[in-house]
């Protein structure tokens, strides 16, 4: 459930990004940064965000300038002005899902987090990955810093070639972040690795000390620096999804659907739907084999799920009622087509009914009758009624 989005920054610059939309209703909004030279679609911003996305955090990760798909130069690109990015970032979301309440930062990009929530107000809750605890940790994956001048030039970083100049020097450098980490005034995670190649997990522990509680470490054990493995990412993101309910407060707003109505609505995806009824949310589908994407439910499932539900209820109401002792009730339905016994030969034609194949299981010591009795109900329940009853379907246009 991937939206591609553009929103401008503070000079202008049309930044790209991908918002990963959970299939369902949304429980909170999260903000991305990735790592120095990466882009949106690095292995630990797409996998984790999508991740996120299926934990019902909808989540979005962005280019920054100069970078990925995002417009401007990378030579007018710097810490400060990532730290700008995101502000940008969290005023789009803000007006268009919801304000993040997540900001969430992967090496590089973990230390512009830090540095940007006291700028976004919404953020209740900040997560570093591999982060480094000081900017110019940066600098010594710079091949040529040392002879910056101030025009930039080309310089290696990573075996490739970047335009930087003294700018991008002067940006990390003086970044208190011990001293924003003692106000951050909002639950920090550290997630590292202690096998860390890159940034070494002595630079958790100093972002670790320097902030005040809430505060939690994860140890991402055998994880890299990248997150290459997809186990690992998503491990991040369960960690991350889980850990973060204390402190998102209050559910984000949502146009409840009223208690008695059903609510379906479309998505990008050609057979997934999201079904709403008060205060619940799943998905139906089609199979993969009927086009679909098998993320839910065929409708007619739903309705065997329908009926099937309400006949276990009504029969454990029913036997509580009238002491019958019964533990536990089963019920497996089926959906089919047969000709019908009285085929229309004169016309040529040979009708079809539909069947619906119900099959209960009744655990408890009942006795004979107690088990007709429950059959017997089992054709009374509600559902079962409006299926086989005088059922009218008013269609009208909605306003």
């Amino acid at each position: 459930m991937k939206r591609d989005v553009t929103f401008p920054n503070a000079q202008g610059h049309q930044l790209a990004g991908a918002l990963d939309l959970p299939p369902g209703r949304i429980r909170a909004v999260a903000l991305f940064a990735h790592c120095f030279t990466c882009t949106a679609q690095s292995h630990a911003a797409r996998r984790v965000s999508l991740a996120l996305a299926e934990q019902g955090i909808a989540t979005l990760r962005f280019d920054f300038t100069g970078l990925g798909a995002s417009e401007g130069a990378f030579a007018d690109s710097h810490f400060s002005a990532n730290v700008d990015d995101l502000v940008a970032a969290a005023e789009f979301l803000s007006g268009d899902v919801g304000a993040p309440a997540i900001l969430i930062g992967h090496s590089l990009g973990g230390a512009a987090v830090i540095a940007a929530a006291e700028r976004i107000e919404s953020a209740r809750a900040v997560v570093t990955i591999a982060a480094p605890f000081d900017p110019r940790h940066v600098l010594h994956l710079i091949k040529g810093a040392d002879d910056l001048e101030d025009e930039p030039r080309d310089v290696s970083i990573g075996g490739r070639p970047f335009r930087i100049g003294r700018a991008f020097l002067a940006s990390v450098e003086g970044q208190d972040q011990a001293d924003r980490l003692a106000r951050l005034k909002r639950a920090l995670l550290v997630l590292h690795s202690a096998t860390d190649a890159t940034v070494s997990v002595e630079n958790a522990r100093a972002i670790f000390e320097a902030a005040k509680h809430p505060k939690s470490f994860v140890a991402l054990d055998g994880a890299d620096h990248l997150l290459t493995d997809a186990d690992q990412a998503s491990y991040v993101a369960q960690i991350i999804a889980a850990w973060v309910q204390p402190f998102l407060g209050a559910a984000m707003p949502v146009d409840a659907v009223p208690e008695g109505h059903v609510r379906v609505s479309s998505t990008e995806a050609k057979f997934v739907q999201i079904v709403e009824s008060a205060g619940h949310s799943l998905l139906a589908d089609e199979p993969v084999a009927n086009g679909g994407s098998d993320l839910g439910p065929t409708p007619y499932d739903l309705l065997l799920a329908a009926l099937g539900s309400c006949t276990a209820m009504t029969l454990r109401l029913v036997a509580e009622r009238e002491g019958i002792p019964l533990e536990g009730v089963e019920v497996t339905l089926h959906h089919g087509r047969r000709h019908a016994d009285d085929c229309a030969a004169a016309a040529g034609k040979c009708a079809q009914i539909e069947v619906i194949e119900r099959m209960v299981t009744l655990e408890g010591d009942l006795t004979p009758a107690q088990r007709e009795r429950m059959l017997e109900i089992a054709d009374k329940c509600p559902v079962h009624r409006t299926l086989t009853g005088d059922l009218r379907i008013e269609t009208r246009l909605a306003d």
